[in-house]
């Protein structure tokens, strides 16, 4: 890994801290996801920003923790989250959906406090995390091979029957199922037809 991949990380990191402690501080209901979850469970460092999921209601007083602490906010068109940025401009995404589907407190309950940075903090579960990487996959966004590492790191510490389940109604998602089975990284079973399938 090159000098400046480390800056990248050891800056990207700092924001998390930053970020994650304030809003720890402050009481909020929320859980680390996408890449600094994946690296907070082991995945090796891939990180461009902070995603955080959190429950909808709480997003006003999420972004005024933020903002307290130095943040600049801003709502993006986009209606599914809001975004805060550092004094560098480093991106924190506050997801409160995906994929149509809201973020629930039962989906923050799940998480586990995992050491991040010397920092404790609520780490998205891993079988959440695998299926909030997948759900979205359309014919617009579709890289498997991006993907593959960190699920693959991951592997051990999901359920792979229940991302079965739920991932089921998606085309592009159940093929990367497939293909994760081939390469001998996931070996989920069919869903059965009367298969609980909601999520989160």
């Amino acid at each position: 890994m090159g000098s400046h991949t480390h800056e990248v990380t050891d800056a990207i990191i700092d924001t998390l801290k930053r970020a994650g402690s304030a809003l720890k501080a402050e009481g909020i209901r929320f859980a680390l996801a996408g890449g600094c979850a994946a690296y907070a469970r082991g995945a090796a460092p891939s990180l461009h920003d902070v995603d955080f999921v959190l429950v909808e209601e709480d997003v006003p007083r999420a972004l005024e923790t933020l903002r307290q602490v130095g943040f600049r906010t801003a709502k993006p068109p986009e209606d599914w989250l809001v975004k805060a940025f550092d004094e560098e401009d480093r991106l924190v995404d506050l997801i409160f959906r995906i994929e149509e589907r809201p973020i629930t407190a039962e989906m923050i309950s799940r998480a586990h406090m995992i050491n991040t940075a010397a920092l404790s903090l609520p780490v998205l579960d891993a079988t959440d995390l695998v299926i909030s990487w997948i759900m979205p996959m359309s014919e617009h966004s579709c890289d498997y091979g991006s993907m593959l590492p960190q699920v693959r790191a991951l592997r051990e510490q999901v359920n792979w029957d229940r991302v079965a389940e739920v991932v089921s109604v998606s085309p592009y998602a159940s093929t990367f199922l497939t293909l994760l089975d081939r390469l001998g990284v996931a070996c989920p079973k069919p869903p059965a037809d009367d298969a609980d399938t909601r999520w989160p």
